[in-house]
């Protein structure tokens, strides 16, 4: 590598995955996406990371020494990133709630039973989608059904509404006790 007028510097010669980040010290920080996979250099000092393509710097960020994290510029995000990451989970319940509170309750579930809330916005940006098919009560109802069932899902949303379970009456509930009968002793038979 030829030499640097950066002495305390550390160069290294990079090259961004697809998800438009670069690994420096086990920590990953983004670059334009429209780097990905191409030969780029990354200079690091004890407080920032700089990441030059020929001698054009493109990125810059503070160093971190969190290890398995991700800095990340909304800047370098390709369009469709950066649409996704306008949504917050306050945002989606938010919306859920101009729906109903059983919707509210449903994405809350979703968000909830996953590691991250993140992992459970496209189930929920899924049920927002269903407003182009279906009406907001139907939606409500559908949600409302799958929470009976504790089957929060992006999935059994659908289910209910392509098989018109939302428009149907309750099912009857199961019988909680065994019907009398003679082959039942009671609790008398064994004192």
């Amino acid at each position: 590598m030829p030499e640097r007028p950066y002495e305390l510097a550390e160069w290294k010669v990079v090259r961004p995955n697809v998800d438009y980040h670069i690994e420096f010290d086990h920590h990953y920080y983004s670059v334009p996406h429209a780097l990905a996979h191409q030969q780029l250099e990354l200079r690091a000092t004890e407080t920032t990371v700089e990441v030059l393509h020929g001698n054009l710097r493109v990125a810059s960020h503070p160093r971190s020494y969190d290890k398995h994290k991700h800095t990340t510029q909304v800047a370098h995000m390709p369009r469709a990133h950066r649409e996704h990451a306008e949504w917050t989970p306050e945002r989606i319940v938010a919306w859920a709630k101009s729906v109903g509170p059983q919707t509210a309750l449903l994405v809350e579930e979703i968000m909830k039973r996953r590691a991250h809330p993140e992992q459970g916005f496209r189930a929920c940006l899924g049920v927002m989608r269903l407003r182009k098919a279906y009406s907001d009560e139907r939606i409500e109802r559908a949600c409302a059904r799958a929470a009976r069932y504790r089957a929060f899902t992006y999935r059994s949303v659908v289910t209910i509404l392509q098989n018109g379970l939302d428009q149907q009456g309750e099912p009857e509930p199961l019988q909680r006790s065994l019907p009398l009968h003679q082959n039942i002793r009671g609790g008398s038979y064994y004192h």
